[in-house]
């Protein structure tokens, strides 16, 4: 009996030492909430993180953009084709269900919907957020392979959306469309446009020639200055193609129509350079606003005009050059023909919708293309040249490679001064056009506008004009990988090929230039034009 009772006496002792430890661990707890410590989780010790939560300082620029606009893609009727999208699906499936979005929580420092009132705060980090450097691509895109894409794309009725009902503007671009599909050979050229620069010279010249005596594009008179039709404010720098594009289309007497009932096209006229300028909130690493705008933008022309309603936009267009453009404008606007600098067709650029928009470097509105020109193929002595920032992963890969190595010809720098760059640039035989935080660069530009071949390495960049000119037949593609064989690759270039392609790249200056005041057949604007119409004709059954 004696036994008994003790046996009870030490079951109650431990069950009350446990209470006690129970008791101890909740007062704790408690206590790290009351002086807002952050508690050390179990499943990933001395992280300082909570399970199911995610730092807001580990949030990169580009994941923001996937968190707050991927839920937008749903939003659109019309989701277009892209060969990528399958192979992307996966990989951007899993980071959205990994994303602060997925657990229900806020971005930035606002506050989280899931935590419980009584759940210890997490004290926000000071660290300064950092551009993201991103990553190389999970699928390469080559250029013969974009080629395909384009012709498969406008080949597929299945890739266009059927206006909901018909117009007169409809069976003109039907014609249009025969017409170019049934060109026969052009008779000798009295535009100087030289043949082995295109895909076919005489389908570009008979397009081009319909554009002229067909197109008309409306311009919605909506929208508030300076983010809309206000060109002047965005005239130089490397965003400079907005202002361009947008001052000449504005004043074009040949392709303006007040009547939205013959147009063919209708001109978005924004800049998402100035965009970014008047409303993000710096440091906020928040652009929903900049988002709002623009979808608040379209609600309001679908509910003023019956003319997006129609086709659901795919007859509307715009060009963008700042970076977040792309991401900016998916829901609604991916029905658009979207013409971004920003051309990632391992993103969400459609080859044979979109329109790659050349960046051009202006520095004087005044003289807008520059000093060009530059030493004949006997005088440029540098193999190849490249300077600037070490902006993404690319650029530091390429000067930890080449700028301490001893070969002579291969002139590869961190940033120089100005006049510098312009001298390498007219001296070399290659330019080394390596995008940066995104796959575009305005060297691409550059390098065209004096004399020197491009080098583009940046995978799954869609070059511009696609649509009409064979990029291989002047200008270098070298895959990211292949960054170590860059001077092989150059030299293996025998002599003969370096000089035509050195005057094929002086042959197509002309389509990489502005012209204040009169825009001037085959120029920047008329190409970036043509593109737009061609790509809208091409998508018309």
């Amino acid at each position: 009996m004696d036994q008994t009772r003790c046996f009870r006496f030490l079951g109650q002792a431990e069950a009350c030492r446990v209470l006690l430890v129970m008791t101890l661990v909740v007062a704790f707890v408690l206590g790290l909430q009351y002086f807002e410590l952050t508690p050390i989780s179990i499943g990933s010790l001395g992280n300082g993180t909570v399970p199911g939560s995610i730092a807001s300082n580990d949030i990169t620029i580009s994941d923001e953009n996937e968190m707050f606009l991927a839920p937008q893609e749903a939003t659109s009727e019309f989701s277009p084709r892209n060969s990528t999208t399958e192979v992307l699906k996966n990989y951007e499936h899993k980071f959205l269900n990994n994303s602060p979005k997925a657990y229900g929580q806020s971005r930035g420092n606002e506050t989280t919907s899931f935590h419980h009132p009584l759940q210890p705060k997490i004290p926000q980090s000071k660290k300064k957020h950092e551009r993201s450097t991103k990553k190389p691509p999970l699928v390469v895109i080559s250029i013969t392979q974009m080629n395909n894409m384009l012709l498969k794309r406008h080949s597929d009725p299945n890739n266009s959306l059927a206006p909901r009902w018909g117009s007169n503007v409809d069976k003109e671009l039907r014609d249009a469309r025969n017409k170019i599909k049934n060109t026969v050979l052009a008779k000798k050229d009295e535009d100087t446009l030289y043949a082995p620069l295109y895909h076919n010279l005489s389908i570009f010249k008979r397009s081009y020639e319909l554009m002229e005596q067909t197109l008309k594009v409306y311009i919605y008179s909506d929208g508030d200055r300076p983010i809309f039709h206000q060109p002047e404010a965005i005239m130089e720098g490397v965003y400079a193609s907005e202002g361009w594009f947008m001052k000449l289309m504005e004043s074009s007497h040949r392709f303006l129509t007040k009547d939205p009932t013959k147009a063919h096209l209708f001109y978005l006229a924004f800049s998402s350079r100035i965009l970014q300028q008047k409303l993000y909130v710096r440091d906020s690493h928040s652009r929903r606003n900049l988002v709002k705008y623009l979808r608040d933008y379209i609600d309001l022309i679908i509910s003023s005009y019956p003319f997006w309603n129609r086709t659901r936009g795919s007859d509307h267009f715009f060009t963008a050059c700042h970076d977040w453009a792309p991401a900016e404008t998916r829901g609604p606007y991916m029905n658009c023909i979207r013409s971004l600098c920003n051309a990632d067709v391992g993103v969400d650029f459609v080859v044979g919708k979109d329109v790659s928009l050349p960046e051009t470097k202006i520095s004087s509105a005044q003289n807008p293309n520059g000093n060009i020109g530059g030493n004949r193929p006997s005088k440029r002595t540098i193999l190849a040249f490249f300077a600037g920032n070490l902006h993404g992963y690319v650029r530091p890969i390429l000067l930890n490679h080449w700028s301490s190595r001893p070969e002579p010809d291969m002139k590869i720098f961190n940033r120089i001064d100005h006049k510098s760059y312009i001298r390498f640039m007219k001296r070399s035989r290659f330019c080394v056009c390596a995008k940066g935080y995104e796959v575009n660069s305005p060297r691409v530009v550059e390098s065209v506008l004096y004399g020197c071949v491009p080098v583009i390495i940046s995978d799954n960049f869609v070059p511009p004009f696609l649509e009409v000119l064979d990029w291989e037949s002047f200008a270098v593609f070298v895959p990211e990988k292949e960054i170590p064989n860059l001077r092989k690759i150059l030299i293996s270039i025998p002599v003969r090929r370096y000089v035509e392609m050195h005057k094929r790249v002086l042959k197509v200056q002309k389509h990489f230039m502005w012209h204040d005041g009169e825009p001037v057949r085959y120029d920047m604007f008329h190409m970036i034009l043509h593109s737009v119409w061609y790509n809208r004709v091409f998508q018309t059954f």
